[in-house]
């Protein structure tokens, strides 16, 4: 769910966040979620507590209500996934769960298909999205990728990581493929709505005739894997935290290997819409909070994504 920038890491970078991954990994079991809001899809930052450090910032309803409505994909381990008894677990959850006690609220979680996450802040479902979402011009301008053409008014983004997208295939079976050129003449398996199926497109325009990449985009991150594990496509792609995860937790590391650097580093941004500026300002400043606490830093050495870490949470710094 990353984005375009020109930002490349290197191998030993890669490979000491795969290390770090595989500590959450081994102790935690992925799982999908449904469509519906459930008890089990909450992440706690406290009750509503109007001594909470930073509660004044909030708007008066949400203050009132103790409770941040999230929209967020919950299949996309390590970011946010259910663990084996339902519970909401991953990177987003923990750093929300600090975020509120700042702000003196619940972050409660929703689950919903990626690409419908920011139509449900634009109907007003959620308040915000939390999903491993890049924070790009496209985004906040409202802009299909495809077309170029302006589908909604976009949103703003408060940032809080950097990530990169990743290629990964089938143990041992690596079809020659390293970088995004190889997957020329390929078949590909991405998560309908991220920037890995955006970068998949634009490569396919530029494969040579008959060597077409097919690309086969689903609903969440999971049904990908399902797919490139039951030998149905030749590849996968997914931001870096998540194909690393992957990697080290399928099969207990014998699915898959990752193939070539992760490309395109760019931020992840919590989504608000444009219209309430103050709940934007809000959770930008009780993030910059929990980034100067140091607890920011715990939370994304737990889940491995220490690499992606950033020293101030900025508003729509994506381009």
């Amino acid at each position: 769910m990353t984005a375009f920038t020109t930002r490349r890491t290197t191998a030993r970078a890669r490979t000491a966040a795969v290390a770090a991954i595989a500590v959450a990994g081994a102790l935690i079991l992925t799982g999908c979620g449904d469509q519906t809001k459930d008890d089990g899809a909450k992440s706690s930052g406290g009750a509503s507590d109007s001594s909470a450090p930073l509660a004044s910032k909030l708007p008066a309803e949400i203050r009132s209500a103790g409770v941040i409505k999230v929209g967020s994909d919950i299949a996309y381990a390590p970011v946010e996934f259910k663990d084996a008894s339902g519970k909401v677990v991953g990177l987003d959850p923990d750093l929300a769960a600090a975020m509120g006690k700042q702000l003196g609220v619940k972050f409660e979680f929703e689950n919903g298909t990626f690409d419908a996450l920011l139509t449900g802040i634009r109907s007003k479902r959620y308040d915000i999205s939390m999903s491993a979402m890049t924070d790009n011009k496209n985004r906040q301008d409202g802009v299909d990728p495809d077309t170029g053409k302006k589908v909604g008014e976009g949103v703003d983004f408060v940032d809080y990581l950097t990530a990169g997208v990743s290629i990964y295939t089938r143990k041992g079976d690596t079809e020659s493929i390293t970088t995004w050129a190889d997957l020329c003449g390929k078949k590909l398996a991405v998560e309908r709505g991220t920037v890995s199926e955006d970068l998949a497109k634009a490569e396919a325009k530029k494969c040579p005739s008959g060597k077409k990449l097919t690309i086969e985009a689903f609903d969440d991150d999971q049904q990908s894997q399902t797919r490139l594990r039951a030998g149905g496509v030749d590849a996968a792609s997914s931001d870096f935290p998540v194909a690393a995860y992957a990697v080290k937790t399928s099969g207990a590391g014998k699915d898959f290997e990752l193939v070539g650097e992760q490309v395109e580093a760019a931020p992840y941004g919590i989504a608000v819409s444009k219209e309430n500026t103050q709940l934007r300002d809000a959770i930008q400043a009780a993030m910059n909070a929990v980034i100067k606490s140091g607890e920011y830093k715990k939370i994304l050495t737990k889940w491995g994504a220490e690499e992606g870490a950033v020293t101030e949470s900025v508003v729509n710094g994506g381009k």
